[in-house]
């Protein structure tokens, strides 16, 4: 898709600081956070004891901080999460959402238009660099390519306008959600829920398995060990112009395997993402959904 501006104003964007914040977000979350530099970021989960998803987060490591960005629903969930576990931590927690601004860049040819508009474009996955006020991510919602843009809120409008000189459009949010139905991002809140196991979902680069102990990680050492879950997160595309409601079922022979839990009509045919359960859960797979044939893909399918 060409390269447009879509505004990630309600993401929570939450700032930690103090000499133990990477010690405190390496013991809450999947991922190896005392491994990252400044420059550098990752993808991770929070889970309860359960070990079942309770938010997602981008965190990008600075010198000085550590920035997470997470989805509208989880801002609170996070913060507090957070808040509640510092102790005897030298760590504090910011909510900066309010004072900042999120700008999703998302297209082919994205790194051109982000030079064209005197940005810094770094290519490595979740690294970012800061031009002042303005710091640029590698982070996709849409699982096109992408930049993510954040900021003080009173440079947006000017950022804003740079882009739009450079060549790119604004998004709409309707655009937004079809973009990364078709592309497998799943999103918590609709794909991803607090009822969801990691294994689940099929976003495995959220968790390291060398990392030492966090919450929730005996259960996702269990599923580990036990080889696969009784379900997964998978991709279907049937032919038609109508999406079907989510929770509608999906059925093998008449039988229920599971449920979707998006879908979009785009000009190539009905895209969505859905739980199905094992043993239908392969790439290739057909199913069937409100009478209609659909193929399953996984995320490297596409």
């Amino acid at each position: 898709m060409p390269v447009q501006i879509f505004d990630l104003a309600t993401h929570g964007r939450i700032k930690v600081t103090g000499e133990d914040r990477a010690r405190l977000l390496h013991a809450m979350t999947t991922n190896h956070v005392q491994g990252l530099k400044p420059g550098e970021g990752l993808y991770a989960f929070f889970l309860n004891a359960q070990g079942r998803i309770q938010a997602d987060v981008h965190i990008l490591c600075f010198p000085d901080h550590l920035l997470l960005d997470t989805e509208p629903e989880t801002r609170a969930l996070v913060f507090e999460h957070l808040d509640r576990y510092i102790i005897a931590d030298d760590a504090y927690v910011e909510d900066t959402t309010e004072a900042t601004f999120c700008l999703a860049l998302e297209g082919e040819g994205v790194l051109e238009l982000a030079a064209g508009a005197a940005l810094p474009a770094p290519s490595a996955r979740f690294s970012h660099a800061t031009a002042e006020p303005v710091t640029v991510a590698v982070i996709s919602a849409t699982g096109a390519p992408a930049l993510r843009l954040y900021g003080p809120v009173e440079a947006k409008a000017d950022l804003v306008t740079r882009l739009l000189a450079a060549g790119a459009t604004e998004g709409t949010a309707a655009q937004l959600e079809t973009a990364r139905i078709r592309n497998f991002a799943p999103r918590f809140g609709a794909d991803i829920t607090a009822a969801t196991l990691p294994q689940e979902s099929q976003m495995m680069h959220a968790v390291h398995f060398q990392k030492g102990c966090y919450l929730g990680q005996e259960i996702v050492e269990r599923v580990r060990s036990r080889g696969h879950v009784n379900r997964t997160l998978m991709g279907f595309r049937l032919e038609g112009d109508t999406a079907p409601a989510t929770p509608t079922p999906l059925t093998v022979d008449g039988k229920e395997t599971g449920e979707v839990t998006s879908s979009a009509a785009t000009p190539d045919g009905v895209f969505g993402l859905a739980y199905v359960r094992v043993p239908h859960n392969k790439p290739g797979a057909t199913v069937t959904i409100e009478g209609h044939p659909a193929q399953l893909f996984a995320p490297a399918d596409i």
